[in-house]
């Protein structure tokens, strides 16, 4: 009885996953840096590897604590608290871009700073063919993520929880393979580069590290899928299941802004 728990909170067991995860980070940095300086890329892929096994096992103890009964209302809240901080980091790391993007386009800085107006380079996309497409399958696979999370809420049917979200995660795929024929298709046919002025750079930063996120949603609402395949998640806790629908209508968000702006605006 005195080692009864009494309290709302989930007091955690010692881990060794926030060292080898800081380790695994440290090893991938240093690794990139190597790579940069042409020592090749194989301690950058040994930190990525670890970095990758931190997270699986990781995230694996705490889908056990949360089958456990350890995820408490108060702890769930926390749990929400914190993911929304998250989102919240990534969006001032797209605001980043956007500042850069809207900077160069609309007040460049050369060398006739304050004496002359120089217009910037801007490249010819057609934004109502390939990326409208993209968008539209974007939106699509929203709206099936939504379907799936109000079928598991309200409705409690595990079937359209399972269809819709597959569906999305086949979308999203899509989404993804679209980017790469696209990319493939400036890269190669309209001898676009990597860096090449500040239009590039900016292009392929911010749709790159979308299409980055795209994948990262990807894998998060797979994941949730097999979890649903096993039987977990219920109308009232299904926090995995919620985050990884956040994180996804934040990437359509930031796509929306990055079509309007980029694609739209900026060609």
């Amino acid at each position: 009885m005195a080692h009864e728990k009494n309290h709302d909170y989930h007091i955690l067991n010692p881990s060794i996953w926030p060292l080898v995860g800081a380790a695994s980070g440290f090893t991938m940095l240093f690794g990139a840096v190597l790579w940069m300086h042409g020592s090749g890329p194989w301690m950058f892929m040994a930190g990525f590897a670890g970095v990758l096994y931190v997270m699986f096992a990781w995230w694996a103890e705490v889908v056990v604590e949360s089958r456990q009964g350890d995820h408490t209302p108060v702890v769930r809240l926390g749990l929400r608290y914190g993911f929304i901080l998250f989102i919240m980091s990534e969006v001032m790391f797209f605001a980043a871009w956007f500042w850069s993007f809207f900077k160069h386009a609309l007040y460049p800085m050369d060398s006739y700073v304050g004496s002359q107006y120089i217009s910037p380079e801007f490249y010819q996309i057609d934004p109502f063919h390939l990326p409208l497409i993209n968008t539209l399958i974007l939106l699509l696979s929203g709206c099936a993520v939504t379907w799936a999370h109000h079928a598991l809420v309200h409705d409690g049917d595990r079937k359209d929880v399972v269809w819709g979200l597959g569906i999305g995660i086949l979308l999203g795929i899509a989404f993804t393979a679209l980017q790469a024929y696209e990319y493939r298709y400036l890269l190669v046919e309209q001898d676009w580069q990597f860096g090449g002025d500040k239009f590039f750079s900016n292009f392929f930063m911010a749709t790159g590290f979308h299409g980055v996120h795209v994948i990262i949603g990807t894998i998060f609402l797979t994941v949730c899928w097999f979890r649903l395949r096993a039987g977990h998640f219920t109308a009232e806790k299904h926090i995995g299941f919620e985050a990884a629908a956040w994180y996804w209508h934040f990437v359509d968000v930031v796509w929306l802004f990055l079509f309007t702006a980029v694609y739209i605006w900026g060609t």
